[in-house]
């Protein structure tokens, strides 16, 4: 039997297959059933920061500071007995903690200057075993430079590292001009890992009501793509953990992204559409890939086709368009 397991933040996980963030972990029990399934670690559901600052705000004007509405003020809830969001996640943390054998990751989302660190310091003293730290500013002004967006991502990643001994992870958009220079930085200024890419649910427009509208749109195999190329690029340039997101769905989606050089490969989708028997299936089918092919390990093949270590590392060059391209061949029965 092939050894699957892999190094994840620096934590030894007995395979590549990562739940990454999603509504999933909110539930007690569905964590244990991922665990159950394979699942070599999980990802939480993010803390927004938007949340926390928002029930800040309610704790402010309602509890702390009220304005007087004679006997309406009597009924309202003690602070000490207010939950927030904030609270319920923490406990969530250490429910996880308290049930599973497996490294529970915890999840922060969020773009402005200040107060990451009593954020990070109270997910850390949770017990979560590392954070990723899901940055993401929209630069919508013109004003905006691109390397002041990626000033603030740094500045945020160093901020918490002043205060956070747990490993934390930068999830990335894709949309930065200079990857590997970027994630040179962020090694560092001592993030442990990236994970490639965040998958974004862009708003869509309703043509019957001419209303704008939010809507999940799940992945595909195809999503990958992108992030498997830039793996392969990166793996060659950097010691950190690089996990693979967006686009996982099978074992064959999971190989290529190893092969490329991730360490982990997130899955959520999938899970999502399918439930926790898909990594049952996964782990199967990665297992019987590795032993047809005789690997010893997941270790064995991972970044085998990074660009670095492929014969021609222009398959991931520009030249690989041109080809795409030169060799498309339009389907059957369709006239031009």
């Amino acid at each position: 039997m092939s050894d699957l397991s892999t190094s994840y933040l620096g934590l030894r996980l007995k395979n590549p297959i990562v739940p990454s963030s999603t509504p999933l972990t909110r539930n007690a029990d569905t964590p244990l059933h991922l665990e159950d399934a394979g699942a070599a670690a999980i990802v939480m559901h993010s803390l927004f920061e938007e949340d926390v600052r928002n029930d800040e705000r309610m704790i402010d004007r309602f509890l702390v500071h009220p304005e007087p509405f004679g006997e309406a003020s009597g009924h309202l809830p003690a602070s000490r007995d207010y939950e927030s969001k904030l609270d319920r996640y923490l406990a969530q943390i250490q429910h996880l903690k308290s049930r599973l054998d497996i490294p529970v990751v915890a999840s922060l989302n969020g773009d402005s200057l200040s107060g990451w660190v009593e954020l990070g310091h109270e997910l850390e003293a949770a017990g979560a075993d590392a954070l990723e730290l899901n940055a993401w500013h929209l630069p919508g002004s013109p004003c905006e430079t691109g390397g002041g967006v990626e000033d603030r991502y740094i500045a945020l990643l160093t901020e918490l590292k002043s205060v956070v001994g747990i490993p934390i992870c930068l999830k990335l958009s894709p949309f930065f001009s200079a990857l590997p220079n970027f994630v040179r930085r962020a090694e560092l200024a001592g993030a442990a890992g990236v994970s490639l890419f965040n998958r974004f649910f862009q708003p869509d427009i309703d043509l019957d009501t001419l209303t704008v509208i939010d809507r999940a749109q799940l992945s595909t195999s195809a999503d990958g793509l992108l992030a498997m190329r830039w793996i392969a690029i990166l793996r060659g340039h950097t010691q950190i953990t690089l996990a693979a997101s967006g686009g996982i769905h099978t074992a064959g989606d999971a190989l290529k992204m190893l092969l490329a050089g991730a360490d982990v490969t997130h899955v959520a989708s999938s899970v999502l559409l399918n439930g926790p028997s898909r990594i049952v299936q996964m782990l199967k089918d990665l297992e019987h890939w590795l032993s047809e092919r005789e690997y010893e390990s997941v270790a064995q093949l991972k970044g085998s086709m990074s660009q670095r270590n492929h014969p021609d590392p222009s398959a991931f060059a520009r030249c690989a368009y041109l080809n795409a391209i030169d060799t498309f061949t339009p389907p059957a029965g369709v006239r031009y």
